[in-house]
């Protein structure tokens, strides 16, 4: 095959029949001398592998430095290392202890992936492979679960590619689409009930945390994680250290939150506003005591109560017609507006209402004229 060269030193490509498509594409190479020996090597192709000029001249660097493996060697360690996905996944959860939800991905690993096609190398499998796994919780009626795992498993696979430990898969992993943009709500019946029994309940630790999601629409690992220490009495706000959206945010303290900090007792010996069972450490489980308001409140079933009193207060707000929703946005700490897009039928029906407040009033000024009129009529026959 004819080589045709390129504007980066050492770099050139040949043309070969497409893999995966009709047509061609370009398959690059390098060339390099190191300790006196002149080395040629494939480097990857324009579609298969993504490779482009720019890339190919920078794994010629690396070669030259002796910083990356070639081809060759790579495959050859590959097959010394059977990089199964389990074996990714291990190396993954590794190369990110600070991430944040990683409980929750472990659990979804060991439950969906871990003894079934988690044994597989990544380049076996095949699109029924991962039909099997999302049909099997989407029959189960938990379709949010399926997009997590599969959104997981796409993860760990990336990860394995970016360190050159697995073979590209020859087909991408589609994620279903959701529609669980539902906004958990409150009627002014059941919000009543619900505080009615915050205030009787004998958790009141676990009631305080109720009430402070539903007076400032924290999430539920913002409230646990709370410490004294950001709460400034004071100046009036609350400062979220490590919120799901990265940076620290503060929010306003309002008078209802402030009432029931005022009123939380604190323990000396433990830095959190909510300590667990032992001081060093905040609170984790609620759950009793979360369902037993629930039920005793006559929430519905499906009613999720700490992510739900944040729809709660989101929502109470949006349609007051008072909060605009870039303020909302600010207030939930939302990384993204369209986040806060969900709210924005509450505040659009507000300003629907507020604009037929004028029509009434055109209404009923032209009701006055006419009856004037008839008046005015009646007097002159």
């Amino acid at each position: 095959m004819k080589r045709h060269s390129t504007k980066y030193p050492g770099v050139f490509y040949r043309e070969a029949a497409r893999i995966g498509g009709p047509g061609f594409e370009k398959v690059f190479y390098i060339v390099f001398k190191r300790e006196g020996k002149v080395f040629e090597e494939k480097v990857g192709r324009q579609y298969a592998d993504d490779m482009t000029p720019a890339k190919a001249a920078h794994m010629r660097s690396e070669r030259i430095e002796n910083r990356r493996q070639s081809r060759k060697e790579i495959r050859e360690e590959r097959k010394m290392v059977k990089w199964t996905l389990n074996s990714l996944w291990d190396s993954y959860c590794e190369a990110n202890p600070a991430n944040k939800g990683m409980v929750h991905e472990k659990n979804r690993w060991k439950l969906n992936i871990k003894d079934g096609i988690g044994k597989k190398e990544p380049v076996v499998l095949s699109p029924l492979d991962i039909d099997r796994v999302r049909l099997e919780l989407q029959k189960a009626g938990k379709p949010t679960t399926a997009v997590r795992v599969l959104e997981l498993l796409r993860r760990t696979i990336n990860f394995g590619l970016k360190r050159n430990l697995v073979e590209p898969m020859k087909f991408k992993i589609a994620l279903p689409r959701l529609n669980n943009q539902t906004t958990e709500d409150l009627s002014p019946d059941q919000l009543g009930r619900l505080l009615k029994v915050l205030d009787e309940d004998e958790d009141q630790v676990c009631a305080n945390i109720m009430r402070l999601a539903l007076s400032t629409g924290m999430r539920r690992g913002e409230l646990l994680r709370l410490r004294w220490e950001d709460i400034d009495f004071e100046r009036g706000f609350i400062t979220i250290r490590d919120p799901k959206g990265g940076k620290d945010q503060a929010i306003p303290l309002n008078a209802a939150a402030r009432a029931v900090l005022e009123a939380h007792p604190s323990t000396p010996e433990s830095p959190w506003v909510f300590p667990g069972r032992k001081a060093k450490r905040h609170a984790t489980d609620m759950k009793k005591s979360i369902d037993r308001i629930r039920k005793a409140a006559q929430l519905p079933k499906g009613f999720r109560p700490m992510h739900g009193l944040r729809h709660v207060f989101a929502s109470m707000l949006a349609s007051s017609g008072k909060v605009d929703l870039f303020t909302l946005q600010k207030l939930l700490t939302h990384k993204s507006p369209m986040m806060t897009q969900r709210y924005a039928h509450l505040h659009d029906e507000t300003l629907k209402r507020a604009s037929g407040v004028a029509s009434d009033i055109l209404k009923q000024v032209t009701a006055n004229e006419a009856a004037s009129g008839n008046q005015l009529k009646g007097k002159r026959n």
